[in-house]
């Protein structure tokens, strides 16, 4: 006749603490110390029954960049020895301890203006402001394919056009970011300026579907010139300033007549 087996979900029992490790303060002070250099080992913060004869002892960092960091000592008691050796030593963050932000990947920490000369910004291959550029469906853009390929190579060769262009979404998204900087329509510039951009001879208008609403200025003194302007953007260098707004006729200076009985000169 065969016996059920033992239930194996007992709750686990405590961990009673060495009395001779835990009485080893000094020894784990000893060996925080000799580990933490510079570093500052402060006032003993208690102990952990971590097995049967293995206690960890807690000690302050008191650099002032770890605040809130333990000294983590951990003490071994081999069975009848009356001695515990140091098993490790590290610092480790406690409550309120002051830590390194998340890490967060490069592609979402990357801003704009963040590329400089000789640095490469790779574009993802599912970046979605991007879509093919040429027939062939969703994966004309897939470099693992061999269709796709050979395509690409007809497509250069051809001149038939970029392998990605702009989507819908990547337009959608610099026409908020143009509308919303500097050379757009809402901000003072624009509501101080004589006329918007799209009735200046510099207003260079974009070709496609973004010439709706953008252009370049090609005004070399305008704050805008080389920059995409929106049409209803404007400055003061609008051709249409004639030279008689550029001022208003100042009158003649005021000066004090002072008389001299005998020319001299102010330097004397």
């Amino acid at each position: 006749m065969e016996t059920a087996p033992r239930s194996t979900n007992r709750p686990a029992r405590a961990v009673k603490a060495d009395a001779i490790c835990v009485a080893a303060v000094d020894l784990a002070r000893a060996a925080a110390l000799e580990t933490a250099a510079e570093m500052g080992v402060g006032e003993h913060l208690g102990t952990i029954a971590e097995a049967e004869r293995v206690v960890t002892h807690l000690f302050a960092c008191t650099h002032p960049g770890y605040r809130g960091w333990r000294w983590s000592v951990t003490l071994a008691r081999a069975s009848r020895a009356k001695v515990p050796t140091v098993n490790e030593v590290v610092l480790l963050p406690g409550e309120g301890a002051l830590q390194a932000a998340d890490w967060i990947p490069y592609a979402d920490r990357i801003q704009a203006g963040d590329v400089t000369p000789g640095l490469l910004m790779p574009t993802p291959d599912d970046d979605p402001r991007l879509e093919p550029g040429y027939t062939g469906g969703e994966t004309a853009g897939d470099p693992e394919s061999a269709e796709a390929s050979d395509l690409r190579v007809v497509v250069a060769e051809l001149g038939l056009g970029r392998e990605r262009v702009l989507s819908l979404e990547g337009r959608d998204q610099a026409v908020e970011r143009w509308l919303g900087g500097d050379t757009g329509p809402d901000n003072q510039m624009t509501k101080l300026a004589p006329d918007v951009c799209e009735t200046c001879g510099f207003f260079v208008r974009l070709k496609g579907s973004m010439g709706v609403l953008f252009g370049a200025c090609a005004n070399e003194y305008s704050p805008s010139d080389s920059h995409v302007v929106s049409v209803d953007h404007g400055c003061g260098a609008h051709s249409n300033v004639s030279s008689g707004e550029v001022a208003e006729e100042l009158p003649a200076p005021a000066w004090e007549t002072i008389e001299w009985d005998a020319p001299i000169s102010l330097f004397d």
